[in-house]
Formats: structure tokens, C-alpha cells, sequence
């Protein structure tokens, strides 16, 4: 908008100039005047369409935080189709599309807020989230490296990189993304859990029980019940040790 404005005070004055010799005082006088006001005029409308586009993205999110995903998203389109630069109305829908499965299209919204904004934790994460969904690991990780060179004390980014890892098979650098993620957040039981699962696939029994123990000592409920089913286990569900664990 900037340029335009550029644009009008040049024609205004170089219209006086060729055409009010006798007055060029008065005349330059009123040619300011007239770009102020236009100016002004312009600040307003800008202003205006930028409480609009504040207007749908505040009602998104609450859309978004209601699970109403479709009406969401369909907010946060008028959001940028005012301001088509605002990375958070472009990560927001990401993932409402997330929340409705349609990771290509989330994968895309999440790939506009980077170009707008390259280092925004949020938008390499959430990119992260819909890479795994869509089977692309080492795309996952390499977005969650991203999102953990902004902010390296992001567990959560920890964890699910492990995840990718271990889908990869890569149990060694998965266990190692949990630990990183314990050191951050000692008590994390998620990280545990998964770490209890990498051994357990590697039908390591003493360190699968380990860190399912300290998983299930301090979120006692799901844990045993979720081990009981978990087919990562199925390696060492047959150990006395193993059953005695979820008794």
C-alpha cells in the first residue's frame, strides 16, 4: 500500500507543477493537504480491513476450539483473504484440516506460514504432525529438527520425532529423541512409554519393563491397560516379568 501512496503524491504534484506557475505556493500548499487527507483516508480502510481480518481469525479460533473444524477453516479464508500475510491464520487452519484428516491440504497451509514466516515453531510442528499422518517420516523429521532449532526446549517436538524414528526402525535415535525430551521434562510418561515400546521391539525385556514401570508409576491406569493391547509389545507379552508388571 505504500507504493500506491507513493504513486498519488507524485501525480498530484507533478500536475501542479506543469500547471500552476503564478501560484506555486498556494498551490503546493493544497497538493499536500489533499495527500494528507488521502492518506489518512487510507490509513482508515486499512485499519478497517485489519480489524476484520482480526475479527474472523479470533472467531476461527474459537470455531476451532469448539471442534467445529469445517466453519473454522472457512473463517480463517476470509481472515487471509483480507491479510494473506498472517502465519497463525495459516497454521490455524492447518490444523483444522489436520483435525479433519485432509493432511495434504494442512501440509500446504502449513508450508504458506513458513514462507511467510520461516522460523515459526508452530508451523515446522504442526508440518511435522501431517507429514507423520501421511507416512513421510523423514519429511516428519526433518520438520520437527526444524521446529527444535527454534525452540530446543519443545518436548513435544522430542516426542514425536521419536516416533517418526521408530517408525523408521530407528530405535537407537528414537530412544535417544525421549531421553532429550526427559531431560527437558523429567516426569514426562509419554516418552517413557515410547521408550518402553523401542526396547520392547527390540525384545530387550529388562529395559522395556524399566521405562514401562516408571511410565506406569506415574500414570498407572492408562498405561497398564494400554500395554495389554499395545502390539509394539508383542515380542515380550508372554514373559511372566511383562505380565506380572500389568497385574
Amino acid at each position: 500500500m505504500v507504493f500506491r501512496r507513493c504513486l498519488v503524491a507524485s501525480g498530484l504534484i507533478a500536475f501542479c507543477a506543469f500547471g500552476c506557475r503564478g501560484g506555486a505556493n498556494s498551490s503546493t500548499e493544497n497538493t499536500t493537504q489533499v495527500v494528507q487527507e488521502s492518506n489518512v483516508t487510507q490509513l482508515l480502510i486499512e485499519a478497517k480491513a485489519t480489524q476484520k481480518a482480526e475479527d474472523f481469525f479470533h472467531q476461527g479460533n474459537n470455531l476451532l476450539d469448539g471442534q467445529r473444524y469445517e466453519d473454522a477453516i472457512k473463517a480463517y479464508d476470509k481472515a487471509i483473504a483480507i491479510k494473506v500475510e498472517n502465519p497463525e491464520a495459516w497454521i490455524n487452519r492447518g490444523i483444522g484440516l489436520t483435525s479433519l484428516q485432509r493432511d495434504k491440504e494442512a501440509l500446504a497451509s502449513y508450508d504458506r506460514a513458513i514462507a511467510i514466516k520461516p522460523d515459526k515453531y508452530e508451523a515446522w510442528y504442526n508440518r511435522g504432525i501431517a507429514l507423520t499422518s501421511l507416512q513421510r517420516y523423514k519429511e516428519a523429521i526433518a520438520s520437527y529438527d526444524k521446529a527444535i532449532a527454534i525452540q530446543p526446549d519443545k518436548y513435544e517436538a522430542l516426542i514425536n520425532r521419536g516416533i517418526a524414528l521408530t517408525k523408521l526402525h530407528r530405535y537407537h535415535d528414537a530412544i535417544t529423541s525421549y531421553d532429550r525430551a526427559i531431560t527437558i521434562k523429567p516426569d514426562l510418561h509419554q516418552a517413557y512409554y515410547n521408550k518402553a515400546c523401542c526396547y520392547a521391539l527390540q525384545s530387550n525385556l529388562e529395559l522395556a519393563i524399566e521405562n514401562l514401570d516408571k511410565a506406569i508409576e506415574l500414570v498407572p491406569d492408562k498405561y497398564k491397560k494400554l500395554a495389554k493391547t499395545d502390539s509394539d509389545f508383542s515380542k515380550v507379552r508372554s514373559e511372566k516379568q511383562f505380565q506380572e508388571l500389568l497385574q
